[in-house]
């Protein structure tokens, strides 16, 4: 067996293989284009193939049902037999597996499960390439350094069990992430902007605009203004946005709520299920089939958590909305955490749209604004309290004080301190849901769509020194 050799077979001989009570065997076939460059020059472009495959074995004893995961890159067909008998080995000396469920039955079979899976390749970037020349030449013809990187990720995942089902899900990913940066020679590269996208194949990405985005940024950075911690009225971008409102996503586990350990607990016992969030008519949901943000219509687990279980594999995703109307509707359930919680089947997310049926542009909500902070982006988020789901953070590439509807000048950067659930509460405008990168979990998360948000009271609770 070879690398060609077929994902679905590799698939149908795992399970052959297997002497277990159960079995699912997840193949991911990966391929990866790049280009990156700096100081307006390309420096490195690249093509990756890889395969991934993952066996989990399911043992049925007299103490409940236990399973076993295995997972290995690039398996030879030398390695696909040991690989399942680890699997099986793993499940019959583990203990009952808590999450235990039969596994998933029903689910039709995918009509393109015996193809060859979809590629990537540098021709991704056919019509990009050139465009990004042109923003080279604009760049350096207006003085700034340009910086950054485009990758394109194509994953073809197969996932076949022994209760028959024969799954398929093609997984397209693009990010483009953009710096401009002031020369060396006039101020060392010390103002700095940055702009990020989204797409699945480049065909919707223009770097040309974003770089006269970034010199417009870069323009308003001429101008330094010294501002003390504090609270201040400010534009949250939609990237901004969508990194809070992944973290607090990936807080919303039903079980965690009911247990009294996160800020959807209910005091008291119970969750917040039915509570008003925000008085702005805000729903959050995600959308197997939401155009541009398309995500696999069933559930793809290479291991179990709190909000995922090796035995949901192959259990269909709906479209589900977590906050309908600014109230909490929804929080994510495996189908076993459903059955401790009482609360429906609700499996994770592959994708998140926030809207909120406003119609302004970040730059409209910028000019109805008497003075304030608009913001670039969040980085280097991480949990203080998550009872509270506090969150602290740091501002970068880019604070900007606004006054009388124009901003007038860049500002110091700040470390922040806030919860999102908190600033749904408190948050007074939302603009335009538009598909937007999220900075700082682009590794991890990149299908969303979010708007701009007001916030009367942001806390910036320190001055930071970072750009």
């Amino acid at each position: 067996m070879t690398i060609r050799t077929k994902p679905h077979e590799i698939v149908e001989r795992a399970l052959e293989l297997s002497t277990a009570d159960g079995c699912v065997v997840i193949a991911d076939e990966q391929s990866t284009a790049n280009l990156r460059w700096a100081g307006n020059a390309l420096t490195t472009n690249g093509v990756t193939r890889g395969r991934h495959l993952t066996v989990i074995a399911t043992v049925d004893g007299k103490e409940g049902t236990a399973s076993g995961v295995v997972s290995r890159s690039a398996v030879t067909a030398a390695d696909l037999e040991p690989l399942v008998q680890a699997a099986e080995a793993a499940a019959r000396g583990a203990g009952p597996a808590e999450d235990a469920q039969p596994l998933v039955t029903g689910t039709p079979a995918s009509p393109d499960f015996l193809d060859a899976p979809a590629e990537t390749s540098s021709a991704v970037f056919a019509d990009f390439a050139p465009a990004l020349g042109e923003a080279f030449a604009r760049a350096r013809a207006g003085g700034r350094e340009l910086y950054g990187f485009a990758n394109h990720e194509l994953v073809s995942t197969y996932v076949g069990t022994s209760t028959g089902l024969r799954l398929r899900h093609d997984q397209p990913n693009g990010t483009l992430e953009l710096n401009a940066k002031s020369p060396a020679a006039a101020d060392g590269r010390l103002r700095s902007a940055w702009a990020g996208r989204s797409t699945r194949d480049f065909k919707d990405v223009d770097p040309t605009v974003l770089d006269a985005e970034l010199a417009v940024r870069l323009g308003w950075a001429e101008r330094k203004i010294e501002l003390p911690a504090g609270r201040y009225e400010t534009l949250l971008p939609p990237t901004a946005v969508a990194d809070l409102m992944i973290y607090q996503m990936w807080s919303a586990a039903a079980r965690d709520a009911v247990e009294g350990r996160t800020v959807f607990s209910k005091p008291g016992g119970g969750t917040r299920l039915g509570e008003k969030l925000s008085e702005l008519p805000l729903t959050l949901r995600s959308d197997p089939n939401a155009p541009g943000l398309e995500s696999s219509p069933f559930v793809i687990a290479h291991s179990s958590g709190d909000d995922a279980s090796v035995f949901d594999n192959g259990l269909p995703v709906p479209a589900t909305e977590w906050i309908r109307d600014g109230e909490l509707s929804r929080l994510t359930t495996t189908r076993h955490s459903a059955g401790l919680t009482g609360l429906p089947v609700s499996p994770g997310f592959g994708n998140l749209l926030l809207e909120a049926g406003g119609e302004k542009s970040l730059e409209e909500m910028v000019a109805g604004t008497e003075r304030g902070l608009l913001l670039t982006c969040l980085w280097y988020i991480r949990e203080v309290d998550p009872t509270m789901l506090l969150l602290t953070g740091l501002t970068r590439d880019g604070v900007y004080l606004v006054e009388n509807g124009q901003v007038v000048g860049e500002v110091n950067n700040f470390r922040f301190n806030e919860s999102p659930v908190d600033l749904l509460s408190r948050a007074t405008e939302a603009g335009r849901t538009e598909k937007t990168l999220p900075r700082e979990w682009s590794d991890w998360f990149t299908r969303a769509a979010m708007p701009a948000m007001r916030i009367p009271d942001f806390n910036m609770s320190s001055v930071s020194q970072g750009v």
